[in-house]
């Protein structure tokens, strides 16, 4: 289910997620808290030995066999996935095993990478500093991580559902936030948002009750930032640096976007698919607390180490331990099957495993930093090049852990898993989506669909394994499903016993059912349909019109009695939304995968199709009342009443997606 959830987060980071509605009320508690919270271990003396560690039929976990293993995973990864360079670290009971680079931080200057040196940029690993240092705040008593966070900010957040949102909320995903892309990517710094300005005015809608629904935001967290901000009367940045790096000697480290310039030379490039082409630049990311992080593998393994040791490294304390283990303690998952969520970390189960950390993306660096408190692990990789996402990064965390943690827990399939499993079966989409924005008209590439066999087994359209195979989810609780690789889906119902939405091994998402009208597997087919229609009209008009150009000395052809062409309406609607739509077509075509995401340079451009899609909806309006009013007319033969009808019809569609999804709406709102 890592590649079903892969697959969604890219498209969610493309903008890409949707909408539904359902009825009921989800039973689904705001927490789940656990009776023994996963405490941090004591701190390792600084020369300790570690004894190599030897799971049954694994391989000990030493410095020989783990430059083994990656001298042989990453010159693959690289070469298949056209990856310029990684960097590597594993530490095991407080002792660096493995630190290594490689490939190219530059593949112009062919400069390698180095783990001490080379700056990788982190994204989403920059929440988790957020959350230290929100948690510091709460040591202090500065901040309540349960009270409305607009106690903290000089700016309100909207009010909806009669509940505030909690830092708690923001740190679990669950302030029902929809998704915001605007200003997400800026390369020009000179175009760079201030903290402020950017939460601002790009507040988003809400689209759940604050702590029922996990929806991932980045907004959120950019709160919390700014909240640390305010509080601490500090700049984010500098606090970070100042009470989070400091301390722990991370002397390569850095929120600053750009990054100061004693660093700029260590920052690795960036590159997008071909690394032979230019590189795409220093991605800065807003809000910079969810994820403007730039680090090396050094620095990460010493924070790593203070998260294993409770929050304390070389006599510098960062929390208390009795901090930590409560952020490490699971706040909210639909299951206790099912890995949770907890205080801004969360867990990916393997083998007996439970890591706990947190994945990041860019356009062009994927990074994955994952401690493994009972084995007292740190493993931290980031990839420059986009093809270090959608394969080798899962790739390499189930094979670390299959190597050196082998034992998958036995696969107990039910023999007679109830009839009303099978209600799982349907249409799909993320919650992490927008609902009032242009965003909503991706959701239509968003959907999956959930089907089950006379077996019970459970396959979803996107979950493919590494192999590209599809993966086959077999009954082993009541509403749970597992795959051989160890994927979980657990069907969550309603008051009513109906199937909602579905819990993944991701738990900073869940996947919603879609209302029939919504649903992809019909309403693509019939835009399809109505386009080709219109485009139609459109030929038989520039026919006509080539007729009376080049054949005006013919005799012209004269249709039977009670035979009509279209009148100007419909086909003056169906010429202007082809132009319309063909000219959005076009535009992201022709930008195709170098496109960034909206800024506010969009906006005007949005205005524009706005005044486009208004005149488009005005027309349309009356080629559909044409539509209906031909049947009024006794003269006028049958087939001809179905032809204006069949125009209508599509005009109709065509102007009910316009609205629907946005086409005509919020122009600086994205």
């Amino acid at each position: 289910m890592r590649r079903l959830m892969n697959a969604l987060l890219t498209v969610a980071a493309a903008g890409v997620v949707a909408v539904a509605g359902v009825d009921g009320q989800v039973q689904v508690p705001a927490t789940v808290a656990q009776p023994t919270p996963v405490a941090a271990p004591p701190a390792q003396p600084p020369n300790a030995a570690p004894a190599p560690v030897v799971p049954a039929g694994g391989h000990a976990l030493t410095q020989g066999d783990l430059e083994a293993f990656f001298d042989g995973i990453f010159p693959m990864q690289l070469e298949r996935s056209d990856i310029a360079g990684t960097s590597v670290l594993v530490m095991k009971d407080g002792q660096v095993l493995f630190e290594k680079g490689y490939g190219f931080s530059n593949t112009k200057d062919k400069k390698p990478v180095d783990p001490n040196a080379t700056i990788f940029r982190l994204a989403s690993i920059s929440k988790l500093f957020t959350w230290v240092s929100i948690m510091q705040l709460a040591e202090q008593g500065k901040v309540d991580i349960d009270a409305d966070v607009n106690r903290y900010l000089d700016f309100q957040i909207r009010p909806k559902f009669d509940h505030p949102v909690t830092l708690r909320n923001l740190m679990t995903h669950t302030g029902g936030f929809e998704e915001k892309i605007s200003n997400i990517i800026v390369l020009d710094a000179k175009k760079q948002p201030t903290l402020r300005d950017d939460l601002m005015k790009n507040q988003p809608m809400r689209l759940f009750p604050p702590g029922q629904v996990p929806a991932y935001s980045n907004y959120g967290v950019g709160l919390a930032s700014y909240i640390v901000q305010r509080v601490s009367g500090e700049p984010f940045e500098q606090y970070v640096q100042e009470h989070i790096f400091a301390p722990l000697k991370m002397t390569h480290s850095s929120f600053y976007q750009p990054i100061q310039k004693d660093l700029a030379g260590f920052v690795s490039e960036g590159y997008r698919g071909d690394t032979t082409k230019k590189p795409v630049g220093f991605e800065m990311l807003n809000p910079v607390g969810a994820g403007g992080l730039s680090s090396t593998a050094s620095d990460m393994g010493r924070f790593g180490q203070a998260l294993l040791n409770g929050g304390d490294l070389d006599g510098a304390r960062i929390l208390k331990a009795e901090t930590l283990a409560q952020m490490w303690t699971p706040q909210f998952r639909a299951s206790d099957e099912m890995p949770p969520i907890c205080m801004g970390f969360y867990q990916d189960w393997r083998n007996g495993l439970r890591w706990i950390g947190h994945e990041g993306d860019l356009i062009a660096f994927h990074s994955l930093f994952f401690v493994e408190p009972a084995q007292k692990i740190v493993l931290f990789v980031s990839y420059n090049s986009a093809g270090g996402g959608s394969k080798a990064r899962p790739e390499l965390i189930d094979a670390f852990s299959d190597r050196y943690f082998p034992g998958a827990p036995p696969l107990n399939v039910m023999k007679n898993w109830p009839a009303e499993m099978r209600q799982i079966a349907g249409t799909y989409q993320t919650t992490r989506r927008s609902d009032s924005t242009k965003l909503r008209l991706t959701q239509l590439g968003g959907q999956v669909t959930a089907s089950v066999d006379k077996d019970g087994v459970l396959t979803i359209s996107s979950a493919k394994d590494l192999r590209g195979h599809p993966e086959k989810f077999k009954a082993v609780a009541k509403d749970l499903w597992q795959a051989e690789d160890q994927s979980r889906v657990f069907a969550i119902r309603d008051d009513k016993g109906r199937v909602v939405r579905l819990a993944v091994n991701f738990p900073g998402v869940q996947m919603e059912r879609v209302p029939w009208y919504e649903r992809q597997s019909w309403l693509i087919p019939a835009i399809l349909s109505s386009i080709g229609i219109m485009v139609l009209v459109l030929v038989a008009f520039l026919i006509r019109v080539g007729r009376r150009i080049f054949l005006r000395n013919r005799p012209k052809w004269q249709p039977q009695p009670g035979t009509i062409y279209l009148t100007f309406a419909p086909k003056a609607a169906s010429i202007l939304w082809i132009v319309v739509l063909g000219t959005v077509f076009a535009v992201f075509a022709i930008g195709g995968d170098d496109m960034l995401p909206p800024t506010p340079d969009w906006f005007k451009w949005f205005v524009v199709l706005n005044w486009a899609t208004g005149l488009c909806l005005l027309v349309s309006l009356f080629a559909v009342l044409r539509a209906v009013l031909i049947w009024r007319r006794a003269d006028l033969r049958r087939i001809t009443k179905v032809k204006f009808a069949i125009v209508g019809a599509a005009i109709a569609l065509i102007s009910w997606c316009a609205v629907f999804y946005h086409l005509i709406g919020p122009a600086k709102r994205i």
